[in-house]
């Protein structure tokens, strides 16, 4: 369901993105349809009688594949004119004549349409929350091997037939196995409300089903950080919509005000923002400076303190709050500064305090405004540059320019002279490293597993900043889904080297024929376009084997409806509610007629 919040990150994927995408589906589709299991084939013609098993996909020319956006609904995968070589092994007994060999079969004209329905789940995420799929091998042919290929060369187009209606009926479940279950494990990987250190976590849940054109693919993010302490404490966000407008790149990532707000506002919860400066995290020349500074002012205090040791003390007062503008963004801080002396075994003696007040300036600039009693100032400007390590956003700082001024006197300003340099200092070597500590480690974005962002290009807007990037895969598919399956909570026992996609049902030709709705047992009449001849050949499915038999087939009684499909391979004889499929007959595999009761 849509809320009208706005987001704090949104994500694009362009059509360039998803030709990449489309490389490694291709890749993965042809893993899957490798291991396509067809149920064996048994039964008699005539003196011949035969058994077929064994039956082995050894290769795929999926030549003609295409992903594209379909527009309001997910994603298309489409395969044409593409084509599929199988081996089986054959058994034949003719009288007192055994032959074994190997049936080297191709299918040809191989169609694929598959379309994935986009949304959002009841946690957020990302799902494939449906999928259609519509597949069809137009001819199959099939060369024999061994002594007697050439004497029952005959039998080609009888087996063909039934193999390839057969191999039609496979391909479908496996792409919808594919799809719901192992892609969307894939997407399991994407990261919905996450922690993100000891102190913080990230939401990242979907706020609406994603928008799809057939240029692109949207997704609104909610983008929250919240204190893992205490997760209901958050600010409301009143940014800005984040707008993407570009399609160049393969994705865009945009985030608004509220995303860095909301995280500043997280640490400031989780009391990130106060640190205390001492003993072996005090540089010893920034010590000394700090002596010399402060040495009259220990001399009036108490001049046993001159060998006590130096801290600095600094808390936040209030969340930080950022501020984006084309020309850069901003942070508005307001903290407290306090210089101590630790004399050994008694309390902390202060000899400074000073409240630090940073109004919004430009370019990634923060300007401290220093204020004690004597109203002293501290400009102090930083540039910080955000990047992409792989799909991690990262931020780094650095301290431009520092300057301590009073706007009582020019004779004040030259007195805190002294005090610029030991400030400065402190600032360049402990506090903005410690800062860089914690922003270089990164805020990994939604993205699956394996996909990182590389090239970025980061741009400043009213309220929202906008990073373009190109896509690159550091692991494919396959590694990604069975290294996320493995973490899953374990299931049913499974072989060690079983397929990823779901075993055969025990009725395979059940399974085969599912879209006919049919119930066992189950047979199929080949005959001619009228019921004139009584003895016709017949597929019968039991125990999830199926094999061809002669049976006696009857006309179809009175009060029958008869209804005209497509080719054998795409159409489909769907019955009414209520109603049961009795026969339907076929001429050389290409027209199917149904008769409903």
């Amino acid at each position: 369901m849509a809320t009208n919040e706005p987001p704090g990150c949104k994500i694009r994927v362009t059509s360039k993105g998803l030709e990449m995408l489309r490389q490694e589906t291709l890749k993965f589709v042809e893993e899957e349809l490798e291991n396509i299991t067809i149920p064996d084939l048994q039964g008699k013609e005539g003196r011949f009688q035969y058994s077929i098993n064994d039956v082995k996909i050894t290769e795929l020319n999926l030549t003609h594949a295409d992903l594209r956006f379909q527009p309001d609904l997910g994603l298309l995968f489409e395969v044409h004119n593409s084509s599929i070589t199988l081996n089986f092994q054959r058994r034949i007994l003719y009288w007192f004549f055994n032959d074994v060999g190997s049936i080297n079969a191709s299918a040809e004209g191989v169609n694929i349409h598959t379309a994935l329905q986009l949304s959002r789940d009841v946690v957020g995420r990302l799902k494939i929350s449906n999928i259609s799929c519509d597949a069809a091998v137009s001819k199959m042919r099939a060369k024999f091997s061994g002594t007697l290929g050439r004497v029952y060369d005959f039998l080609a187009t009888f087996l063909t037939t039934g193999m390839r209606f057969l191999l039609n009926q496979q391909i479908c479940p496996v792409l919808n196995h594919a799809g719901l279950v192992l892609m969307n494990s894939l997407l399991d990987t994407v990261p919905v409300r996450t922690p993100v250190d000891n102190y913080v976590g990230i939401d990242y849940s979907l706020l609406s089903d994603p928008e799809v054109t057939s240029a692109s693919l949207d997704m609104d993010f909610r983008g929250m950080f919240f204190d893992r302490h205490n997760e209901s404490d958050t600010i409301v966000n009143y940014a800005v919509m984040p707008v993407i407008r570009e399609f160049d790149r393969m994705v865009y990532l945009a985030l608004s005000e509220y995303f860095f707000d909301s995280g500043m506002y997280a640490y400031f919860q989780a009391g990130v923002f106060r640190m205390q400066i001492a003993r072996d995290r005090m540089p010893k020349d920034v010590e000394m400076l700090l002596r010399t500074t402060y040495f009259g002012t220990i001399m009036m205090l108490n001049p046993a303190l001159m060998d006590a040791p130096i801290s600095l003390e600094l808390e936040v007062t209030a969340a930080p709050r950022c501020l984006i503008k084309p020309s850069g963004a901003t942070v508005s801080v307001t903290a407290v500064v306090s210089v101590m002396a630790l004399p050994p075994g008694q309390p902390p003696v202060q000899l400074s305090s000073m409240t630090m007040i940073a109004p919004p300036p430009c370019l990634f600039q923060i300007a401290l405004l220093i204020a004690s009693k004597y109203q002293h100032y501290s400009e102090n400007k930083m540039n910080a540059k955000v990047s992409m390590k792989g799909k991690k956003l990262a931020i780094h700082m650095d301290l431009r320019r520092f300057r301590i001024y009073s706007n009582q006197s020019a004779l004040e300003s030259l007195a805190l002279i002294p005090l610029q340099g030991p400030l400065k200092t402190l600032l360049q070597l402990v506090v903005v490293p410690i800062i860089n500590d914690r922003t270089k480690k990164g805020v990994q974005i939604p993205l699956p597993e394996g996909m990182d962002f590389t090239e970025e290009v980061v741009q400043y807007h009213t309220g929202f900043i906008t990073i373009g990037a190109n896509l690159h895969f550091s692991k494919g598919l396959r590694e990604v889904i069975e290294k996320n399956r493995r973490r899953q909570p374990p299931g049913p026992a499974r072989a060690p080297h079983a397929s990823l996609h779901p075993p055969p049902p025990r009725h395979a030709f059940n399974s085969a024929f599912s879209f006919f709705r049919l119930t066992e047992p189950t047979s199929i009449v080949f005959r001619g376009n009228t019921v004139k001849t009584r003895t016709k050949r017949v597929l019968v499915a039991t125990s999830g084997r199926a094999s061809w038999k002669r049976a006696a087939v009857r006309p179809p009684s009175a009060g029958a409806r008869r209804v005209r499909a497509g080719a054998l391979s795409g159409g489909a004889c769907e019955p009414a509610p209520g109603s049961q499929l009795v026969s339907f007959s076929d001429r050389a595999a290409t027209s199917t007629s149904c008769f409903l009761h």
